[in-house]
């Protein structure tokens, strides 16, 4: 049910007591943890937690790859859950936090650390997963291709670098093909 859809709920919501109102927005509120954290990140925190929650990302970043590529014979599909666990990661600090730079950056960090170059045997078990790393590696470039372009052109300038350094990545492994189907740029 939508409150728009209901305007006499929305008269009666309006019209009810201070007290109450707090009541009812606090139970709501206790619902969802992520609204939860949004809530306290806007009415609590300022630019310095925002700083340490993106350099505590890059760390899981850094921590998480050192640890995949010292382990043992990394694979396509070690890196396939590596990359969608930190990009829930992501997600969660963009839906926390609602700052679209640090997003993209942290994107762009993850993008470049990631590796994409295997070259499993197409008898291996892992080969299978090479396609699906290849495919959600170009689908995340094209995801943040999309939001760096409605940046604005001076965030856009100094992201310009980082995003060409992902581009040349793609275009020179096997990655290349899955970018041409779905009108990535070689270059910007």
């Amino acid at each position: 049910m939508l409150l728009s859809q209901h305007k006499d709920l929305k008269r009666e919501i309006i019209s009810l007591p201070e007290k109450d109102k707090d009541k009812l927005l606090l139970r709501l509120i206790a619902k969802d943890k992520v609204l939860t954290e949004h809530l306290h990140f806007k009415l609590l925190e300022n630019e310095d937690d925002l700083l340490s929650r993106h350099e505590n990302l890059v760390e899981l970043i850094d921590q998480q790859v050192k640890e995949m590529l010292d382990g043992r014979r990394c694979t396509s599909r070690d890196v396939l859950l590596k990359m969608r666990t930190l990009n829930g990661a992501i997600n969660h600090h963009a839906k926390v936090t609602k700052d679209v730079g640090s997003e993209i950056e942290l994107r762009f960090y993850l993008l470049n650390k990631i590796p994409v170059d295997f070259d499993d045997g197409i008898f291996r078990v892992v080969y299978v997963y090479n396609e699906k790393l290849y495919l959600y590696y170009v689908k995340a470039t094209v995801s943040v291709w999309k939001k760096y372009n409605k940046l604005h052109e001076d965030i856009q300038f100094d992201l310009k670098e980082s995003f060409n350094t992902i581009l040349e990545k793609i275009y020179t492994n096997s990655t290349a093909s899955i970018a041409r189907a779905l009108g990535l740029p070689k270059e910007l």
